[in-house]
């Protein structure tokens, strides 16, 4: 079982979205996935419509027992192949900044318990943890429990700087809680091919972080935001730019199965899959100068 955190420390870069489309590609290649919704806001929760559960995570934060996981734990509209952690808005009062080693491991014993008694005869090999945007309880609860951490960030002016504070709330908790912990790439969404300004940051990460920074980005489509608005996989929505973007979220997905890592809460005799993916070039910049937003379906 994989654990990878999909953060951002700065709002509106759309982890949510990143963590949906990995969900999405594992669900395609018929990996049993727990999607696992860390924002008190709860879009990951409302765009997977799970039934209603009479518990949330919340709960399970504060009292990480098997029994309480049944409770919060529920199939999504998607598939019964995915399941969600469902998110509440009450996740927002034990985001305490400054929360104690013990509460923040709560996390990672709930996911020891799933690993050890699977809710259903075939256990996760995948969770996906959306995490909100910002360093408090939730987010270093989430790094304390992964395996590797992807973050998300924009093409935009203060994304290297988003990155580079990502990058070292991973590596502290790498050093102080959670020694197998390992950054797993820098992916750039919203990405507009035709502009000069996100060509220019893309080489700007690449610059600060090199290797690290993703051979491809999600590029900036309306499709996205259609297929979550209809509560659907990236992968089941019929347009040319879903399609496009569901090859990406193939790619990242196949980064984060072929680590060299398979995880703590690795299913028994499970090896590791081959080597990492081979490194690309920053997306070329194209000979017109138009600045035109990739939002056609």
């Amino acid at each position: 079982m994989h654990t990878v955190a999909v953060l951002s420390l700065k709002g509106g870069v759309g982890k949510t979205t990143v963590a949906l489309g990995i969900a999405s590609a594992a669900l395609r290649r018929g990996t049993r996935t727990l999607v696992v919704d860390l924002d008190p806001q709860g879009n990951a929760t409302t765009s997977l419509d799970p039934p209603y559960t009479d518990a949330t995570l919340a709960d399970v934060l504060e009292t990480p027992t098997r029994a309480m996981l049944e409770r919060a734990i529920a199939p999504s509209v998607w598939s019964e192949d995915v399941d969600v952690l469902v998110g509440a808005e009450e996740l927002e009062l034990l985001n305490d900044p400054d929360a104690d080693s013990d509460r923040l491991a709560n996390f990672s014993r709930a996911l020891d318990e799933l690993h050890r008694t699977p809710l259903r005869e075939t256990p996760y090999e995948l969770v996906i943890l959306d995490c909100p945007p910002s360093l408090g309880r939730l987010t270093k609860s989430a790094l304390v429990a992964a395996d590797s951490a992807l973050i998300v960030t924009e093409p935009a002016m203060y994304a290297v700087a988003g990155a580079t504070r990502a990058l070292e709330a991973i590596e502290k908790i790498r050093k102080e809680l959670n020694p197998d912990l390992r950054p797993i790439g820098v992916l750039v969404n919203k990405l507009r091919v035709r502009s000069y300004e996100h060509q220019f940051r893309i080489a700007e990460l690449r610059e600060n972080f090199g290797s690290l920074v993703m051979p491809t980005a999600i590029t900036d489509r309306l499709a996205v935001q259609q297929a979550q608005g209809a509560c659907s996989p990236i992968h089941e929505w019929h347009s040319p730019g879903a399609q496009e973007i569901a090859l990406t979220f193939n790619m990242v997905l196949a980064k984060i199965l072929r680590s060299n890592r398979a995880g703590r809460h690795r299913i028994a005799g499970e090896e590791p899959e081959g080597p990492d993916w081979p490194e690309g070039p920053a997306p070329e910049t194209p000979e017109a100068p138009t600045e035109v937003s990739e939002s056609a379906g």
